[in-house]
């Protein structure tokens, strides 16, 4: 593996935490606890191996610019600002969403989780996309 290949694996775990993210809401909603927190646990560690080769690539290479001119330019923009931010959100509301299920407070864990997942899967989606449409919607110069 080089760096080069980091986006396209940073890419993959975004899509696979997504996965596994739906995947646990889907087992909670039909009491399959266990299964729902080996899922949440999964998506925790895809999305902590997609922050460490995201810092990894963006460390080495720095920003890659898009090169979309158009109506694409300002779509892309809009999602990569909201991605961006909600990134920023989402990693504390995790770390609290995961303690509080570890720690047994099912409660207070439901009660953000509520918010935790909706921002999650956004963010995993829209990292797909932008990757999708930065790397593959403009061929490179």
């Amino acid at each position: 593996m080089t760096l080069t290949d980091l986006p396209a694996l940073n890419a993959a775990l975004n899509a696979l935490s997504a996965s596994l993210l739906a995947l646990g809401y889907g087992f909670i909603r039909r009491g399959r606890v266990g299964a729902h927190r080996a899922c949440m646990l999964a998506a925790f560690t895809s999305s902590t191996l997609f922050l460490a080769g995201y810092l990894v690539y963006h460390a080495r290479v720095g920003s890659v610019p898009f090169r979309g001119i158009g109506w694409v330019r300002p779509v892309y923009f809009t999602i990569l600002i909201s991605h961006t931010i909600l990134a920023t959100a989402v990693v504390p509301l995790a770390l609290i969403t995961l303690a509080r299920a570890l720690k047994g407070r099912f409660d207070r864990h439901a009660a953000i989780a509520r918010f935790t997942l909706p921002i999650w899967l956004y963010v995993s989606v829209t990292g797909v996309v932008v990757y999708l449409m930065l790397y593959h919607l403009v061929p490179p110069a």
